[in-house]
């Protein structure tokens, strides 16, 4: 242990649990303000977003675009095109090496270009006294932020612990592409990596209790199904999950359906059923450290714990698990912690992106949501048919979706369901963040043949029928 940093007494002004995103963001506000900082990591240095979360997944997502350019190539009249995997062992190296070589230049390498960060190596925990530990050696520092992450969620089914079974971490390790994969799970790692494996050429079968991205708008998730299902995806909604079996031939998840029990059988089973915090190795309790419902740890919107002193960010506090949110959340704990618990957490126009094809990006509420918090809602549904850089493209999957208050007019939520939706939802989110209304986002002006465009289309709609207006009609 290095105290380098700390005031010769062996203490820091600021101890930061956990070297991922939320970590690093932290310990890197504190050194700029001065403040001497302990980083405390366990494991591989990094976190889950560039190891196996963001970086691996859309990676292999990239990948599996180029596998199906041949059958988009379909769309347009006298175009061919061909594509095939001649090794795929040697497509899943080359993930990691980019997952190698950004953890290096975005955590490892970045450690040493901050004088106030020392780095300790141990298991972090609250002693009975409610002290914080290192290998059960007392850390001091005027404050602490928690910042361990989160993991994925093994469910309780009956046979599971006896089966082969992968998370979004183990399947991107395969090195041998499976003929058939169950994906268990709708949400937004259930979605990306089966469409992943679909196009790789395995059989995927998506079993799910609440329909895809269940808490995505109505719409979005139908038009998301019939998409992947269009690309041979089985996705079937059951009512539980009852047990797993597993044979030479593969293994066997049984469901139950509206109709009575059900056998889905793969080669692989994929558990895809959410994210938990990394919590029980802390002993919150000797703390006195209160955690939600859901695992997170409880915190305000000042990012403070239960306990005096100590704060938490990123994925456990079980809120906004997007890595862009962590080292948000991290940065103004940081901030609190030493300046004084003047900053508010603030996801009003948080941008999420679901990096399926067509992608589901959003900001803000939905309509069940805007209804909950007490708005008189209007909606505006424009289908990508409408929207010219979709009919140019010849793929019109998709919509966009604007959710406003009915009173003042002012944009609420949008969602975007579109090959390219991604790229364009942050004009909504700065939209929202200004306050706009429809008819303000309606008159702006915007880049022709632009799936962006969509959105000016789609706040029209709200007062025209965008059928009756001509090419870039304002």
């Amino acid at each position: 242990m290095s105290d380098c940093c700390s005031n010769g007494n062996g203490s820091y002004d600021l101890t930061v649990v956990g070297a991922g995103s939320a970590g690093f963001s932290a310990a890197i506000t504190a050194a700029e303000e001065g403040a001497r900082v302990a980083l405390i990591g366990h494991g591989i240095i990094g976190g889950t977003c560039v190891n196996v979360g963001c970086v691996p997944s859309k990676a292999m997502i990239r990948a599996m675009e180029v596998m199906h350019a041949p059958r988009a190539a379909r769309r347009f009249d006298g175009i061919e095109a061909e594509a095939q995997i001649t090794d795929w062992a040697a497509v899943v190296r080359q993930k990691q090496a980019l997952v190698d070589d950004l953890r290096a230049a975005k955590y490892i390498d970045v450690l040493p270009q901050h004088n106030g960060i020392a780095y300790l190596e141990g298991v972090a925990q609250f002693a009975e006294d409610g002290r914080l530990t290192v290998n059960g050696d007392p850390v001091s520092a005027g404050k602490v932020i928690l910042a361990t992450g989160s993991r994925p969620h093994v469910p309780d089914i009956s046979g599971l612990e006896s089966v082969r079974h992968h998370d979004s971490t183990s399947i991107l390790e395969l090195e041998q592409l499976p003929s058939s994969l169950i994906v268990m799970g709708g949400g937004y790692v259930g979605v990306e990596l089966a469409q992943v494996f679909a196009r790789a050429g395995a059989r995927v079968t998506i079993a799910t209790r609440r329909g895809l991205l269940p808490e995505a708008e109505p719409e979005i998730g139908k038009a998301l199904t019939r998409a992947l299902e269009d690309e041979g995806i089985t996705v079937r909604t059951v009512t539980s999950y009852l047990r797993v079996t597993h044979n030479e031939a593969g293994i066997t998840l049984t469901v139950q359906a509206e109709d009575g029990e059900e056998m889905l059988r793969a080669e692989e089973l994929l558990l895809a059923t959410g994210r938990v915090p990394n919590t029980e190795s802390l002993s919150l309790a000797r703390a006195g450290i209160e955690t939600c419902a859901r695992g997170g740890i409880k915190v305000d919107d000042r990012m403070r714990t239960t306990r005096s002193g100590v704060y938490a960010a990123g994925d456990v506090t079980g809120q906004d698990q997007f890595v862009y949110m962590a080292a948000y959340g991290a940065k103004l704990a940081t901030k609190n912690a030493l300046n004084g618990d003047s900053l508010v957490y603030d996801n009003a126009a948080m941008p999420a992106v679901v990096f399926s094809d067509p992608q589901l990006a959003s900001v803000g509420l939905t309509e069940a949501s805007a209804k909950a918090a007490g708005h008189d809602v209007r909606t505006s549904v424009l289908p990508l048919t409408a929207v010219p850089r979709a009919l140019a493209a010849r793929d019109t999957r998709g919509l966009i979706k604007l959710v406003a208050d009915r009173s003042s007019k002012r944009l609420l939520g949008a969602h975007i369901l579109a090959p390219e939706g991604a790229d364009s939802i942050q004009t909504a989110v700065m939209a929202l963040k200004a306050g706009m209304t429809y008819e303000d986002l309606g008159a702006m002006i915007f880049p022709y043949l632009t799936t962006v465009e969509g959105l000016k289309l789609a706040a029209q709609t709200f007062e025209k029928d965008v059928a009756a207006l001509s090419c870039c009609a304002g």
